[in-house]
């Protein structure tokens, strides 16, 4: 078991009751002992990604939906809290660890009207989690549920439904770069297109995570269409984190075409009440440009969801 497997393995593939690792220190109490985090540097050392060096700007968003604390009087509030800090991070956080982190607050009462207790008890995990990560969190809780917004992914073409699926072959699952092939890109706008695809698997429980990609490139030349869809599919037995995957496709990317802008977005679909959905980016006019990256960046909306999520 290598060093990123001995650390994430603290919770992960054990059972809540499975030892004083995954115990509460109490049922009313917040117990910040449970987070755990992984140096990012040891998940870049596969595509000899620097952290002094980055080649990318981005950020991973995550979506719990299962956050609930107590009011004075006891009552219970529920609702989904949006979580954002930069790639640039020394660490990721381990997820499940995050999740029995965020289930020690059901118990703890905030002080103060609904509003100055939602402050508060948000307030309470910005604290926490900047002050484990190093680096600076933002949070927003939010308990009204918005409408899908499936429109604003509209301007990204499935791959899927741009090739004739039955006269290909997607046999390899191992992850191959040698599968991609360019030409020259002709869309005015840039190459900008999804898969629902994307499946990996979980490098300490090999549980699958399944999600949807989205990339955007502007430059003279593009990946075919199908090539990226093989190329996809091939993470299928890779075991790696949400980060690594979104990372390694990206780098892939922009050493294929190395003058070209570069965006890569995977929206990966939840598991124990919680989906990450990291975003790497190499010009900040994508910032400006895509509606789906500002929905999912803005603090005030709770979510902006694929199909699948």
């Amino acid at each position: 078991m290598d060093e990123i497997d001995k650390i994430a393995s603290k919770h992960l593939g054990k059972k809540p009751d499975g030892g004083p690792a995954s115990k509460y220190r109490s049922q009313f109490e917040i117990d910040e002992n449970l987070l755990v985090r992984i140096p990012r540097s040891l998940n870049r050392e596969h595509d000899k990604i620097k952290n002094e060096d980055l080649p990318f700007f981005g950020w991973d968003v995550w979506h719990a939906f299962e956050f609930s604390f107590l009011l004075s009087n006891s009552y219970p509030v529920t609702g989904l809290l949006k979580i954002i800090y930069p790639c640039e991070s020394r660490y990721i956080m381990e997820s499940k660890s995050l999740k029995l982190f965020l289930n020690s607050f059901n118990f703890v009462k905030f002080d103060g009207n609904h509003q100055t207790a939602r402050k508060r008890a948000t307030n309470k995990v910005i604290e926490i989690l900047s002050n484990f990560l190093n680096t600076e969190v933002y949070a927003s809780f939010h308990e009204k549920s918005t409408q899908e917004q499936n429109n604003i992914f509209s301007d990204y073409v499935p791959l899927e439904d741009s090739i004739d699926l039955e006269k290909e072959n997607f046999d390899i699952f191992k992850q191959d770069t040698s599968l991609l092939q360019t030409e020259r890109c002709l869309e005015p706008n840039g190459f900008k297109v999804s898969s629902r695809s994307l499946r990996s698997n979980c490098r300490v429980t090999n549980q699958p995570d399944w999600g949807d990609i989205f990339i955007k490139i502007v430059g003279s030349r593009s990946p075919s269409k199908l090539s990226l869809l093989k190329y996809i599919i091939s993470m299928r037995q890779e075991n790696h984190f949400h980060e690594e995957i979104c990372e390694h496709v990206f780098k892939t990317l922009s050493d294929l075409l190395p003058r070209s802008k570069v965006l890569v977005a995977c929206l990966y679909t939840r598991r124990g009440g919680i989906d990450i959905n990291p975003i790497r980016i190499n010009h900040k006019s994508f910032l400006n440009e895509d509606s789906f990256l500002n929905s999912l960046l803005d603090l005030k909306i709770p979510f902006s969801k694929t199909f699948r999520q």
